[in-house]
């Protein structure tokens, strides 16, 4: 469809496998966390055939690691493997990491600070800016419900960029892209890239 980058989640299996997977169970109800690699429906890549599919777009990886579900690892193991992974895959600067998590980003920035880091939110704190540059993240993921403007402006002013979630609606689109917003996730890659083509 000619998207810019693509978005997906990490998990880990009982065995230590990385797979892509945005909720904590798989469609028959077997908790990832619980279960071998081997035993995953056909349908759950590995994390790596995953980024291999993606050659040639950036990617924005986000780490599950959340307190009311059942893989949550207070050590953020997730995040350690996730960064290895990454390390030995090179190129570090298609790599984009996000969390509900501010901890998870926290620790993917000690292990790799080169790759870049962003936290997801569905309401926006007051202090993102100084919470962002404080812990040196260099973006902020915020609802598409519940963005405004002025989250935009403040979050630029600091030089952060903001990518936000979930948005298929194409005149909130339109609205998005002259606030300025750095990017869009979006089901439907396909219009997004006809309001941008329309705004050219």
């Amino acid at each position: 469809m000619g998207a810019h980058g693509v978005e997906f989640d990490v998990r880990r299996t009982s065995d230590g496998a990385l797979v892509v997977h945005h909720n904590p169970h798989f469609g028959d109800g077997r908790v990832i966390c619980e279960t071998g690699a081997a035993e995953r429906p056909v349908d759950v890549p590995l994390l790596d055939v995953a980024l291999d599919a993606c050659a040639g777009m950036w990617v924005n990886l986000e780490i599950k690691n959340d307190e009311a579900e059942p893989d949550f690892d207070p050590s953020d193991r997730v995040a350690d493997e996730t960064m290895a992974l990454l390390a030995r895959r090179g190129e570090p600067g298609r790599w984009l990491m996000s969390s509900f998590r501010i901890e998870t980003m926290d620790r993917c920035r000690q292990v790799a600070p080169e790759v870049r880091t962003a936290w997801l939110t569905s309401i926006v704190p007051d202090d993102v800016v100084s919470t962002l540059t404080s812990r040196g993240h260099v973006a902020l993921h915020p609802w598409v419900q519940l963005l405004a403007r002025d989250v935009i402006e403040r979050c630029h002013d600091a030089g952060i960029a903001v990518n936000t979630w979930t948005c298929d609606d194409p005149q909130r689109m339109r609205e998005l892209i002259e606030w300025g917003i750095d990017g869009i996730c979006t089901n439907v890659p396909d219009v997004a890239l006809a309001v941008l083509a329309d705004g050219a």
